[in-house]
């Protein structure tokens, strides 16, 4: 047993004996957010406190005038400034835009207080972020009238919701077994019925890409698991190039090629 695991087990434990302690890996990329739940509702004798590699990030215990994150439990500490959200119900922890210095072991204390004895139990995560390199930051080039597929980074499974955006803007999602294309008119009007969804890998495909589809695609996932949930963020920054004259018709073009042989016969 590592020192780290040791030490959450012993803060668990520590004064009226700890029971139910469960261990999760939670494996993310850099930039996601992740929350990791605690399976149960709080109640104003319950007090829930988190911990990062020991120290205390975060504490709830019902009334949230007592509830404090990162700097409010430890004065001066920098990690976290921000990026902390405690559910108020449930206690549980999100922990936004992850780096990898965040990784290593959360422990959740919950002590439960009733009128005749007080009660620990808790849970250990063990949270790995992989970083992601400047390759994984898709700059995608397409020639006017081309399709572009912009292909999720990991598969997708059942429960995952996917929402793809453009520019800010919602235009698809995927849901289950439902999903959605350009609910609104402005979408509709942009895209015009050359948006497709791929159910299987939630993949999305543009047809005959025009010059104002240049811009920001991002998909947000969110992969659900009875223990956490992570919230995984992909962009793709797509340029469609014209294609030197395409702006012509095909008469003009025809002309143009008739009087360069005019010029050379003479």
């Amino acid at each position: 047993m590592s020192l780290l695991i040791l030490l959450s087990v012993i803060l668990i434990s520590l004064d009226h004996g700890a029971s139910g302690v469960g261990s999760d890996e939670v494996s993310v990329m850099e930039g996601d957010s992740v929350t990791l739940n605690t399976g149960v509702n709080t109640t104003r004798q319950d007090d829930f406190r988190w911990y990062y590699n020991g120290i205390r990030i975060a504490q709830i215990n019902g009334d949230i005038n007592k509830t404090c994150t990162d700097v409010q439990c430890n004065e001066g500490t920098e990690r976290f400034r921000d990026r902390l959200k405690l559910d108020h119900q449930t206690g549980s922890l999100t922990i936004m835009n992850i780096t990898i210095t965040d990784a290593g072991l959360y422990t959740l204390n919950i002590i439960s207080n009733s009128r005749n004895s007080s009660r620990n139990s808790g849970k250990i995560f063990n949270v790995n972020v992989q970083g992601v390199s400047a390759a994984e930051r898709d700059e995608v080039k397409k020639n006017k009238g081309e399709s572009v597929t912009f292909d999720p980074p990991v598969a997708r499974k059942p429960n995952d919701v996917m929402t793809w955006y453009f520019n800010e803007t919602l235009i698809a999602e995927i849901t289950g077994d439902q999903s959605k294309i350009c609910t609104d008119v402005q979408c509709k009007e942009r895209f015009r019925d050359r948006l497709k969804l791929d159910h299987q890998t939630g993949s999305l495909i543009i047809r005959n890409t025009t010059n104002t589809d240049s811009g920001v695609y991002q998909l947000q996932i969110i992969i659900i698991n009875s223990s956490f949930s992570i919230t995984r963020v992909k962009r793709f920054n797509l340029s469609v190039i014209a294609v030197p004259g395409s702006g012509l018709s095909s008469g003009a073009v025809a002309g143009i090629v008739v009087g360069v042989l005019l010029v050379f016969a003479a």
